[in-house]
């Protein structure tokens, strides 16, 4: 059909105003990798917190967890956009997203951590504590480094789930491949077909790769019989003295 939506004539106005979707792309992969250091860092803070001994610190991170996967991440959006302003702190829409997306996949990597320092033998810690180290110590040279090859692929997922979840901008007109793709579609031409076609495209190619590497790594996890990513203690012990 000529009119159709697919119709030839949408595709070749897509092509020809090709760039609005690059522009949206690049906004999303900034966002998305910015978010993605952002949320990192909380989370294995947070998952520090949430092994930690202090009831004060296990507290917080609890507190934050629980808040954030509990609440949508469209309502913490529109509050940085709608409700910040009131309190005279003004963010610009690219800083929204990343403080957003960030802050609430932060929660999630914190479980993630959590779970991977859970993982070690309690046996590491009591040998740690037997040998002077002391709990920023024990984490940092024996506990972390061998959960480091446990929580990889959960922690690709989560990377793919935050790429995805970039597209919330759009409710605020923040410049994203989603919002770009949209205001595209409506404007005039309604050509909705071809626009969510190549956006669901070029989320697949940003996030099929991800995903893909994470379930083979964690076959490959499953099957390796000998895991290498438990650091001896000894080793471990001889290269924190070391330093």
């Amino acid at each position: 059909m000529s009119n159709g939506p697919f119709a030839l004539w949408r595709w070749q106005k897509l092509l020809t105003d090709w760039d609005k979707f690059a522009e949206g792309l690049l906004t999303t992969l900034a966002v998305a990798v910015l978010a993605l250091l952002l949320s990192l860092l909380l989370g294995v803070v947070l998952g520090l917190f949430s092994a930690s001994e202090n009831k004060a610190l296990r507290g917080i991170s609890r507190a934050y967890v629980e808040f954030f996967q509990n609440t949508p991440l469209v309502i913490q959006v529109f509050f940085m956009y709608n409700g910040l302003p009131y309190a005279g702190i003004l963010l610009d829409k690219f800083t929204i997203g990343v403080l957003g997306v960030g802050l609430y996949h932060g929660a999630y990597i914190a479980e993630v951590v959590r779970a991977g320092i859970l993982s070690v033998s309690k046996g590491q810690f009591e040998a740690a504590r037997s040998q002077g180290f002391t709990h920023l110590q024990t984490m940092g040279w024996i506990i972390l480094p061998q959960t480091v090859r446990v929580i990889l692929p959960p922690l690709a997922n989560q990377a793919v789930n935050l790429v995805k979840n970039t597209s919330v901008l759009a409710v605020i007109a923040g410049g994203d491949l989603m919002y770009r793709s949209n205001a595209w579609a409506t404007n005039g031409t309604l050509s909705y077909g071809p626009a969510y076609l190549v956006t669901g495209l070029l989320y697949f190619a940003l996030c099929f790769p991800l995903a893909t590497w994470a379930r083979h790594y964690e076959e490959k996890l499953k099957g390796d019989t000998a895991p290498k990513a438990a650091v001896s203690f000894s080793k471990t012990q001889e290269v924190a003295i070391e330093c």
